[in-house]
């Protein structure tokens, strides 16, 4: 089975500011239990030409979210870090993809039961389908109207619920 190594070694994450400005640094555990230590992540919402949206499956052994759809790409900054670097790191580590042109969204601030975050989005659109790494249960190209029936069904993590509703339901 496969193993994330961020899943298996601690690693440290830059803590920011509401606008972004690094002020610190913690481990991912301590990030992750409860504490809300705002930190940065990325997330890459990948589209085709038909508007069709790629989502992610995230594996039954992780341990935020296992089994359901989430956002194409997703990942930590690592401290250390730029936004950009980590959107091309995991960009290539979840789906093999490069060279592509990011646009960036409205960062925004989001919060569950045992974190914080601040989520830098971009989107990119591809002419082709995907290759999901090992790191992923799988993907696909999901329709509005899929997506739109998933909502609150437990199928879809909260986190892409949320940004879906804040960026695509206004969208084209």
């Amino acid at each position: 089975m496969y193993t994330d190594k961020n899943e298996t070694r601690e690693e440290w994450l830059p803590l920011v500011d509401a606008e972004g400005n690094v002020i610190g640094k913690e481990t991912r555990s301590r990030c992750h239990n409860g504490s809300r230590k705002l930190h940065p992540v990325v997330h890459l919402h990948v589209v085709d030409s038909e508007g069709r949206i790629y989502l992610q499956l995230r594996p039954e052994w992780k341990t935020v979210q296992p089994g359901k759809w989430d956002t194409a790409v997703g990942g930590h900054v690592d401290f250390g870090e730029t936004v950009g670097e980590a959107l091309i790191r995991e960009a290539y580590e979840e789906l093999n993809l490069s060279g592509f042109t990011p646009e960036p969204l409205e960062a925004y601030e989001f919060e569950s039961e045992t974190e914080r975050e601040l989520v830098y989005p971009f989107l990119t659109a591809v002419n082709y389908e995907p290759s999901p790494s090992p790191e992923l249960a799988g993907g696909r190209f999901w329709t509005r109207a899929e997506i739109d029936d998933a909502i609150g069904k437990g199928l879809l993590t909260p986190n892409f619920e949320k940004e879906y509703l804040r960026i695509w339901q206004n969208a084209f």
